[in-house]
């Protein structure tokens, strides 16, 4: 059966995706991805307790409260999968992403 120009072109784009996965580049775009999510979901955990004033404190337990559960349940893991480790930088990039942020509200409302 002869290859059509479709097929040729399917069989080239997979190519061209899967060296595209592999590069380190891909990497770099992800971490930063999660890292601005981490920033936004901060930015969101920090505004909306913070509209009534009162729930700052409360509001601040809360986010440390989760953001050490997590530390607690991803480091005694074995890192022997692939995709264990996968996972787990990527919620270390979105840890980092929270705290960045919590920084640059401190930041805002020193000013």
């Amino acid at each position: 059966m002869d290859s059509t120009n479709l097929a040729a072109f399917v069989k080239s784009l997979s190519q061209n995706f899967s060296k595209a996965r592999k590069t380190n580049i891909n990497a770099l775009s992800l971490s930063v991805l999660y890292m601005l999510l981490g920033f936004f979901i901060s930015t969101t955990l920090s505004t909306i307790p913070g509209q009534t004033g009162d729930w700052g404190i409360i509001g601040a337990a809360i986010i440390v409260t989760f953001y050490e559960r997590i530390s607690q349940q991803t480091y005694p893991l074995r890192l022997g999968k692939n995709f264990k480790k996968i996972i787990i930088h990527r919620v270390n990039y979105i840890k980092i992403g929270i705290l960045y942020g919590l920084f640059v509200d401190a930041f805002k409302l020193g000013s």
